[in-house]
């Protein structure tokens, strides 16, 4: 709609909404966007020469000298100096503002009627003409101070606040900060933003400041040691930046230091989901910084005097890699005192055990009673009597009660002598329910981590962590640190080949990884295609302990003979991946049955979930839908196997 006679009078609006009385427009006319003629009042007869000015735009639009409301007239001259304010002090283009009131089609006379609004802003703004309001070579300039501008008050206490930060005061930086957010009414321009698109991305702009700002003052609060006003005012800036890791490390920093630490943790992990869900992020440095410091603190001071307890822990891989996510993970859970154990599964050669060694050493000063691990089967794959084990862990955190032969006293003891200790108990490959259920602690101070090949359904409550394959990103980042940055960087795509060959497992990467640092005249690509090659790939993954079929032929030795039998029958496929149907004719059974044979495979920890389509309304009634894939290194060992049998689908 174009402008008409009676916008200036106020009885009229742009698409509903009302305008401010205009005045008498007395003498000045401006001239219609179709050609009419439109009064443009006097709008500056209330004005005061000499007094102070206040144009405050964190908010609605206001102008007021010595305190009394300056009439600023209607929409589209208030949108004339809402855009001159986005860039105070600078030139501002008749183009541009051009654009903003008009957007779609300005009328032929557009450039008079900016004249004419400006010509009322500067008798408004200027009344003593102080060149306040001027044109210049580059367009309109309106030239303010701090003390005349919210936003530039805003932001030269933002600067001073700076300043007090890197002259080592933080207090006093914590009070400039917060005087700067204090001048926030609501969103900049909050009645004309919706108008133009300058001013949209002006708000933009200022809230990506406000909230550096807020950032700066959170962490000088934090650093004065006052978080209380930090943990009682993070949440409505969280909701507006989820995914803002600095302000999450403020506020999982404030919520920790007030007592708040249930909701801390809860605050780090929905930081966590939402990276990863929307940006397919891993927490930054700081976030993670915040989080350990959350973490280390939650272990209890040691008693004086009280002696150190056993740490028997396999080191640390020095370059163990990635697993952020599961990483936090466990620890969330086992800082919960009183919970369940937790139960790392995933296929042979995924890194359980390195994944769970290396939780413990992260965690161990939260257990000064004792962290231990032992494994529950024995390097033939058999497994180990519990009365054995159970022995075994007492002597190692010097529990001198007498275990009875009986299993289930023996257990009671055990329970009893754990009961208020602060003890972590790392249980390796556990294959069943037998040899892992007199171990367990009881439900209190100590905990239990779990790993197993198979899926133990009936471990409840336990909470279970599945390790996957690592990433592409991950393996690379794993062959590196092995062979040196330089190969894989220069041969990239060769570099991808090999992870992709060795199906993303840490076992087959390391093997990979060691065969290479010795063959160091081979190129990557070629050392690919052997790798790619089915009959020769398993030889290769092979180098000095680290032997992927052997390790292999232990878990297989395990499996049920079911489950071996549906192995070599799948080995006829001609990739890892298959459908229901294909696998069905393969075991030469009918789909329910042959169902029942893929989920006992999923139950012993050979075969992965299976994978859904993206619609997933027919599930229940379209199995078929459903894709499964077996472990590629898994499946060369199957169709060896299978070959040896003589056995063909």
């Amino acid at each position: 709609m174009t402008d008409s006679l009676t916008e200036s009078r106020g009885v009229a609006s742009d698409h509903g909404i009302p305008r401010e009385p205009a005045g008498d427009l007395g003498t000045e006319s401006l001239v219609g966007d179709h050609g009419t003629e439109k009064p443009a009042g006097d709008l500056g007869t209330e004005n005061r020469a000499g007094t102070p000015l206040r144009l405050n735009l964190l908010g609605p639009l206001r102008a007021s000298r010595d305190g009394l409301p300056l009439a600023l007239g209607p929409l589209k001259q208030r949108l004339v100096l809402a855009v001159l304010l986005t860039r105070p002090n600078t030139p501002v283009s008749v183009e541009e503002l051009t654009d903003a009131v008009w957007p779609d089609d300005p009328p032929r006379t557009a450039r008079k009627n900016l004249q004419a609004y400006v010509s009322t802003l500067r008798r408004v703004l200027d009344p003593d003409d102080l060149g306040r309001l001027h044109h210049g070579p580059g367009g309109y300039v309106l030239r303010l101070t701090a003390d005349e501008c919210d936003s530039l008050r805003f932001e030269e206490l933002a600067r001073r606040g700076d300043t007090e930060m890197r002259a080592g005061a933080p207090s006093h930086a914590a009070r400039t900060y917060r005087q700067a957010l204090d001048l926030w009414r609501h969103d900049p321009f909050s009645d004309l933003a919706p108008r133009a698109e300058v001013l949209r991305a002006a708000v933009e702009r200022r809230h990506a400041r406000r909230l550096a700002v807020y950032e700066a003052w959170a962490e000088a609060q934090l650093e004065i040691g006052d978080p209380g006003p930090v943990a009682d005012t993070v949440d409505e800036m969280v909701r507006l930046h989820p995914l803002r890791e600095r302000l999450r490390a403020a506020q999982l920093t404030a919520l920790h230091r007030v007592g708040r630490r249930t909701e801390a943790l809860a605050a780090y992990d929905d930081c966590r989901q939402r990276l990863s869900r929307e940006l397919g992020l891993e927490p930054g440095a700081a976030l993670h910084g915040a989080y350990r410091s959350l973490l280390d603190d939650m272990a209890p001071p040691r008693p004086r005097g009280a002696p150190d307890g056993s740490r028997l822990l396999p080191p640390d891989l020095a370059d163990f890699t990635g697993r952020a996510r599961e990483l936090d993970c466990v620890a969330a859970h086992l800082a919960r005192e009183g919970g369940p154990p937790v139960l790392v599964t995933g296929a042979v050669g995924v890194g359980k055990t390195a994944f769970a060694v290396h939780v413990a050493h992260r965690l161990a000063a939260r257990y000064p009673d004792g962290v231990v691990t032992t494994r529950l089967c024995a390097e033939d794959g058999s497994t180990r009597p519990w009365a054995s084990v159970l022995t075994e862990l007492a002597r190692a955190l010097g529990c001198t009660e007498r275990l009875p032969a009986h299993r289930e006293e023996a257990a009671t003891v055990w329970r009893s002598w754990l009961s208020g200790r602060r003890i972590l108990l790392l249980l390796d490959d556990a294959p069943d329910a037998a040899a892992l259920a007199p171990l367990l602690p009881p439900s209190g101070t100590a905990a239990a981590l779990v790993t197993s090949r198979g899926r133990l359904p009936w471990l409840e409550p336990a909470h279970r962590v599945e390790l996957p394959p690592l990433s592409t990103e991950e393996a690379l980042d794993l062959l590196g640190g092995i062979i040196g940055r330089a190969r894989p960087a220069a041969e990239h795509t060769a570099a991808e080949r090999i992870v992709a060959a060795t199906g993303h497992l840490p076992l087959a990467l390391r093997a990979a990884g060691n065969r290479l640092s010795v063959l160091r005249h081979v190129p990557l690509g070629q050392y690919a295609d052997r790798l790619e090659h089915p009959v020769e790939a398993l030889d290769e993954l092979a180098s000095g302990g680290l032997g992927v079929r052997t390790r292999l032929a232990g878990a297989w030795s395990r499996l049920p003979a079911p489950a071996r039998g549906s192995l070599r029958a799948l080995a006829a496929l001609p990739d890892a991946a298959f459908t229901l149907p294909a696998a069905a004719r393969c075991l030469g059974q009918e789909a329910r049955e042959a169902q029942r044979s893929l989920e006992d495979l999923i139950d012993v920890g050979v075969l992965p979930p299976p994978s859904l389509p993206e619609v997933t309304a027919h599930l229940a009634t379209a199995p078929e839908a459903m894709r499964y894939e077996l472990p590629w290194l898994t499946l060369l060992f199957a169709r060896e196997q299978a070959a040896s049998q003589g056995e063909r689908c």
